[in-house]
């Protein structure tokens, strides 16, 4: 409608609403009203605008010499923003008074005010001119009462801090009682004349007190939805639980293959098997078999539109939100032990180097033999008696795999695959939701072992389209900002490390080379943690520009067409593929970039999740700890303090206020230091803490600093002449709270925290030290 109406104008010139709706034929009162919304909402955008004499006309484009540009806004909670333009550019910078009503997501037009200099390190800065699309359709929130404005039912905050304005409700039959958690659908948005939102209530999703409601309502906030439509339940229903003799046609028998699954104990989508055998001539064979979601989800049905809407699965602390229903990956997708299942599978020839030296990729049945998990196979890798007893039918295979693991894992990090030494956290919540415990994820050599095969499975798939140069879906990891990887390398120079090469045209290999050189020293933690903050985002493309951080000239995701979108979408091509014709590939090659780019949106948006969901429950968890005192690790220096990890990977800061003395913040070392006093806190350092506060609502905590044996002191700087209000006016330049971290960084493909550990590798860990004050039980 909004196009078939600036077209209308843009034809006729400025008309009368009247005229409009005669146009378009709104002869009803119901038809009338939405025309005028659609109006309304398209002013807001500035799509449309009314003249001097009340007649809606399209905006006059005024003259500018200045460099225009579109791209998406990115909010900041304290005013100001960003505009990302394209991926490979640097961000643009949008002052809080160049906003100009934008919100988080939107689409925008804006003007550049200052370009960048790279030589004083200052990005470009813009001007929103226009909002060409909002982002922001729906909003969840409990239901706040306003007794100022009673022309509304209430209002609600969005659990997203970068949008502030409240969202007002419309009057509606509902009866509310402020307990409350409802979804809302926007229907007017903050401008000159009305800062806040109006909305109407599409439902009420629960209410405050209801288990679970807290991180239901951070999904649904993100349009993240458990259910599934009716038409999907239905069409799922469709598939069989058995196969027929049809569904074995064109396919390799591997189902006297010694073929099993490693997963951990409570997963039940198991979409990935292996297999392994010596060949005559000494090399290895190696299968990696992935369960054939795209026989089922064929291109175009319910199935594949909801899959690709929903873009990945979504793991959050106490549940999983599926890509699938589970019929499908719990049921005939699932590759259960002694059952037949459909599969794709990479089957490579790989020598002593590591190498693959032959392969084939093709569709296949297979029955495997037992469902492992990662802590049996690492029991077995032990030498557990009792489980190599158990296992002894695949104990062979195991012994093969953990030798092949060791040499693909060593043939990567010569080529120069960077390593990042990151902790997960497992939040532990009872039935009620409430968090009782936080643990990390323990990562051995089975679990190193699976990741190795699907990597190389990964990149086989990977090589292998793009050598037959047809339209292929890739995931790829780029270089590394100059800017950014500069700051790396300065700080490295803080210890005395060189670094071969510049930041414009340095190789993985040389950073790899520099954290192998370090390995041993107390530092290496910290600089672990700076260069994975260094690297890009990987995302997905249908260019190949290869995995910076697996060193991979080639990649893709192949392994989990279950819980992600592309890998799905690599399966269904690897079947058109095997006989295509020109009319297949001229639709791919459509269809692909537009795919690329929703997944890793979508791919944002469930990380953007599970990390608030992770927050949110940490600060939960730390609230009863309120007023102890605990060891912890510096992760992050910041002109406005400094983020301390406790070794739960619990983070928290101290506010450069609640120190006794002005601190000189050194951004090149990212360390501040003490006027007076010369302590210096400095990245990886020891330090004790107390607890403050620990806000569940906003996901903050707020730690002071307690002096003790471990703090750091060099002699004071010379006094200065810097008066004391200048100081504290320092001193309270928060520009924010969080670091602004991205996704994981020169990934391993698994969805990691990235946390420093402790240097104390003797302390208990933080949940079970006993703290100066008694804990108090949980039920």
């Amino acid at each position: 409608m909004k196009k078939e109406i600036i077209d209308y104008i843009q034809t006729v010139g400025p008309v009368s609403m009247d005229q409009l709706a005669d146009h378009f034929q709104a002869a009803s009162a119901k038809e009338f009203i939405q025309l005028v919304k659609q109006v309304s909402n398209m002013e807001g955008r500035r799509q449309v605008c009314f003249d001097d004499q009340g007649r809606i006309a399209l905006p006059e484009k005024k003259k500018s010499n200045r460099v225009t540009l579109i791209g998406t806004f990115r909010a900041n909670k304290n005013g100001f923003g960003f505009v990302t333009v394209d991926e490979a550019e640097d961000d643009l910078f949008i002052g809080r008074n160049d906003v100009n009503y934008a919100i988080e997501g939107d689409r925008v037009e804006v003007a550049i005010k200052k370009v960048a200099d790279s030589f004083k390190g200052t990005v470009a800065e813009a001007e929103v001119i226009g909002i060409l699309e909002h982002n922001l359709k729906t909003a969840v929130g409990q239901v706040i009462f306003d007794e100022e404005k009673k022309e509304y039912a209430g209002y609600i905050r969005s659990k997203n801090q970068k949008i502030s304005q409240p969202i007002y409700l419309k009057k509606s039959a509902l009866v509310l009682d402020g307990t409350e958690i409802v979804k809302v659908q926007i229907e007017h948005y903050p401008n000159k004349k009305r800062d806040y939102f109006v909305a109407t209530i599409q439902e009420i999703i629960g209410h405050q007190d209801d288990a679970g409601i807290d991180v239901l309502e951070v999904l649904e906030s993100m349009d993240i939805h458990s259910e599934f439509p009716d038409e999907v339940i239905a069409e799922a229903e469709q598939i069989p639980d058995q196969l027929s003799e049809k569904d074995y046609e064109g396919r390799l028998d591997l189902r006297q293959e010694i073929v099993f699954t490693i997963d951990g104990a409570d997963a039940k989508d198991l979409d990935d098997a292996v297999h392994i055998k010596q060949l005559k001539n000494g090399n290895l064979e190696l299968g990696v078999h992935i369960a054939d979601v795209s026989y089922y989800v064929r291109e175009g049905s319910a199935l594949d539109q909801e899959a690709l809407t929903r873009g990945t699965s979504v793991y959050v602390t106490d549940r999983v939100v599926p890509m699938l229903p589970e019929r499908l990956s719990n049921g005939i997708c699932s590759l259960n032990p002694n059952v037949d299942r459909l599969t794709q599978s990479a089957i490579m020839e790989i020598d002593r180097k590591g190498r693959v030296v032959k392969y084939w990729i093709g569709q296949t049945v297979i029955k495997t033999t037992y469902r492992m998990t990662y802590a049996d196979v690492n029991r077995m890798i032990a030498g557990d008696k009792k489980k190599l007893e158990e296992f002894s039918t695949i104990v062979p295979s195991v012994e093969k795999m953990v030798l092949l693991h060791e040499t693909l894992e060593t043939m990567r990090l010569k080529r120069g695959a960077l390593h990042f030494d990151t902790h997960e956290a497992k939040i532990i919540v009872n039935k009620t939701g409430l968090p009782v415990d936080i643990q990390l994820r323990q990562r051995g050599i089975a679990e190193r072992m699976i990741e190795s095969f699907m990597l190389v499975a990964n990149e086989t798939v990977a090589e292998h389209f793009s050598k037959l140069d047809l339209p292929f879906i890739y995931r790829i990891h780029e270089e590394p900002k100059a800017d950014k990887l500069q700051k790396f390398i300065d700080y490295a120079s803080s210890f005395g490390l060189g670094i071969a090469g510049t930041a414009s045209a340095i190789k993985s290999e040389a950073l790899q080379d520099l954290m192998a050189r370090v390995a041993n020293e107390p530092y290496a933690d910290v600089l672990n943690m700076m260069l994975l903050r260094s690297m890009q985002q990987a995302r997905y493309s249908e260019h190949n520009h290869g995995h910076y951080g697996l060193g991979a000239d080639y990649y893709t995701h192949f392994t989990s067409p279950i819980r992600r979108y592309p890998d799905l979408l690599v399966h269904r091509l690897v079947r058109e593929y095997a006989s295509f014709t020109p009319e297949v590939v001229a639709h791919f090659e459509v269809a692909i970039p537009g795919i690329a780019k929703q997944t890793s949106s979508l791919e944002r948006r469930a990380i953007d999740a599970e990390r608030e969901v992770e927050t949110m429950k940490k600060a939960e968890y730390m609230q009863e700890f309120v007023g102890q005192e605990f060891d912890g690790v510096v992760s992050s220096i910041v002109k406005f303090g400094l983020f301390v990890e406790l070794p739960n990977t619990v983070e928290g800061l101290i506010h450069i206020q609640q120190l006794p003395e002005f601190y000189q913040y050194n951004e090149r070392t990212l360390t501040l230091k003490g006027e007076k006093s010369g302590r210096v806190f400095r990245v990886g350092q020891s330090i004790r803490i107390k607890l403050m506060r620990a806000d569940k609502l906003t996901g903050e905590i707020d730690f002071a600093h307690v002096p003790s044996a471990v703090d750091i002191l060099e002699a004071p700087l010379k006094a200065t002449r810097k008066s004391k209000s200048h100081a504290n006016r320092d001193r309270s330049d928060r520009t924010g709270r969080g670091k602004g971290k991205g996704r994981k960084q020169g990934e391993t493909d698994s969805r990691s925290s990235k946390k420093a550990k402790s240097k104390d590798k003797k302390k208990k860990p933080f949940y079970k030290e006993v703290a100066k004050t008694k804990r108090k039980k949980r039920r």
